[in-house]
């Protein structure tokens, strides 16, 4: 499997071929486009708390942040036949709502992949990328943080990723739950 900074490619399936590709503001709408895709996912399944029912692309200081993120971090992007499936933008330091850790690390900012490729394992892929990222930096932790609301079933998908929880936050009402992941 050739593995190289910037690309990576990854078997699926004999059908089915991963690219992780390094990427910048010019997959802003690719990215919008994911994300909307979660949260139709989410407010069809009785689970707005997480990013409410709106899409992404229709909030102007959402656009604007998510620009931004992909400006000032490494963006990831999981192709499939050429079409983005996933992103991950991992950076040097948490959100603003995240105290730092303490000793160098990676802190995913965002991670999402289209569902209409759940189960495919792109996240899977994407998380595995940022642990060779974490360990190409010559840090030991990995960190993310994600919503710990409704049914728990994002914090046990990292968990099952090889993350543990460590600390609790809220901002505003939305319950949040930072994970991490040693990796040396």
């Amino acid at each position: 499997m050739p593995i190289s900074v910037a690309r990576m490619e990854i078997t699926q399936r004999e059908d089915d071929r991963l690219v992780i590709r390094e990427g910048g503001v010019e997959d802003l709408p690719a990215v919008l486009a994911m994300l909307g895709s979660a949260v139709a996912w989410l407010t069809a399944r009785g689970r707005p708390g997480q990013w409410g029912t709106e899409p992404f692309s229709t909030r102007p200081a959402s656009v604007d942040r998510i620009r931004d993120n992909l400006a000032s971090a490494t963006a990831w992007i999981a192709e499939c036949d050429g079409i983005p499936v996933g992103t991950l933008t991992p950076a040097p330091r948490p959100s603003e709502y995240v105290e730092p850790a303490g000793e160098p690390e990676v802190f995913i900012r965002l991670l999402v992949t289209d569902r209409r490729r759940a189960g495919r394992g792109v996240g899977a892929a994407l998380l595995a990328h940022a642990v060779r990222e974490t360990r190409r930096q010559g840090a030991d932790l990995l960190r993310v943080d994600c919503y710990a609301g409704d049914d728990g079933r994002l914090v046990a998908y990292y968990r099952g990723q090889g993350f543990v929880p460590a600390e609790t936050f809220r901002v505003g009402d939305w319950p949040g739950q930072v994970l991490e992941r040693r990796v040396g």
